[in-house]
């Protein structure tokens, strides 16, 4: 598996994988019909960074954004987001974009990383504490989980 920073030309690859993910609606707060357009100024956005996983046949297994969570005083802490292709998912494609994007983030001067809105029933949170993220709190039924119902979001912290 390769990582590397994405290029624009990449965002047609991503964007599969992205609305596949997000309009599921179990896993993002943003809205499941996001336009193409809007998911890409979310994704691909300044002042952040990209990340693609590629298999060794160029196949697009997943990607990463990196950017600041804060700004002006609060800009060394991180914020990121990952997608991994539903059906590469269990492969350890999320965990290598993790390792990386975390790497990258302290390479860049960030001190700390902080997840916002965790779907307290993503599997991904036992992937974060793995990684030596903390549960922070929760925020109680403040997700419309489409199978679950209202479901607790996640505010979660690792120092780096």
């Amino acid at each position: 598996m390769l990582i590397r920073e994405a290029e624009a030309g990449d965002w047609p690859r991503i964007w599969p994988v992205w609305h596949r993910i997000v309009s599921a609606g179990d896993t993002y707060s943003w809205d499941p019909g996001t336009p193409e357009e809007a998911a890409r100024a979310l994704w691909m956005g300044s002042p952040g960074r990209v990340y693609v996983a590629e298999g060794a046949d160029g196949t697009l297994l997943g990607s990463a954004c990196l950017t600041p969570n804060y700004g002006g005083p609060a800009a060394h802490v991180a914020n990121a987001g990952f997608m991994v292709d539903p059906d590469r998912a269990g492969h350890g494609v999320g965990r290598a974009l993790a390792e990386h994007v975390l790497a990258e983030a302290k390479a860049q001067g960030f001190s700390a990383m902080v997840f916002n809105a965790v779907v307290e029933t993503n599997p991904a949170v036992r992937l974060w504490t793995s990684l030596g993220f903390s549960i922070l709190g929760t925020v109680p039924d403040a997700f419309d989980h489409p199978r679950d119902g209202r479901v607790g979001l996640h505010i979660m912290h690792k120092a780096l």
